[in-house]
């Protein structure tokens, strides 16, 4: 689309803030006048769309908006009604990756002094204690420390359901995800716990172009939940 604006700012509107386009709200399509939670969020939103397209007329593309995008995910698809979004998160804790250690020895210690510290960290703040198997084969998890799980994602509001829903597929575990919005790691922690296997694989194979091209998208998703989680609680 066409950039048919000069200006982008942030506007309070109620007990929060939208963003204006030339004095006019934005609108997205399926949400309408972006209505936001913190002056932060929506400075930086506003920043996104300010910098979109170039100048007036200019090309606009949507991949330069994507903190706009996740906003929208959480207004429009979750906020309605948040209990598919809270189920379908909920549900890695049923096979979260840090709860499968490798078969090999030295890949599992590392497994174990990396991983086993949020493990431990997740039963003592939510009360959920997940099992912890070697190999592939599927670990049944306590029904109560899953019910717990659920609880704890329940507790997002839908912009921080938004971001959970990037972090937590992204990494292949709800406790990573749970970890980042609780700022008990950062982005680039979860990136590392989230990819042990694989890097400790290419210390001895080598690096791999196309690996290494599906990480950098999977950096570039947990520093944009994180940055939603931030902003979204942000005074």
């Amino acid at each position: 689309m066409k950039r048919f604006w000069d200006d982008a700012a942030a506007v309070e509107a109620g007990t929060g803030f939208t963003i204006a386009l030339d004095g006019k709200p934005l609108r997205l399509p399926g949400v309408g006048p972006v209505h936001l939670p913190t002056r932060p969020l929506a400075e930086a939103v506003a920043g996104e769309w300010r910098g979109a397209g170039g100048s007036k007329g200019g090309e606009m593309s949507l991949e330069e908006v994507p903190l706009t995008r996740l906003v929208a995910t959480g207004l429009h698809r979750i906020a309605p009604d948040p209990a598919p979004s809270v189920d379908a998160i909920a549900r890695y804790g049923e096979s979260d990756l840090l709860c499968y250690r490798a078969e090999d020895r030295q890949l599992a210690a590392e497994q174990a002094a990396e991983w086993q510290p949020l493990l431990d960290w997740c039963a003592e703040r939510h009360g959920a204690a997940l099992r912890v198997t070697s190999g592939l084969m599927p670990v049944p998890q306590d029904p109560a420390a899953l019910a717990a799980l659920h609880r704890a994602v329940a507790a997002h509001t839908p912009l921080e359901l938004s971001a959970l829903g990037v972090a937590v597929p992204a990494t292949g575990s709800l406790v990573l995800g749970l970890a980042l919005s609780a700022r008990r790691i950062d982005a680039v922690a979860a990136m590392r716990l989230a990819t042990l296997d694989e890097t400790h694989q290419e210390a001895f194979w080598g690096e791999d172009a196309e690996a290494l091209a599906r990480r950098e998208g999977i950096a570039a998703d947990l520093q944009l939940a994180a940055r939603l989680f931030d902003l979204a609680r942000a005074a």
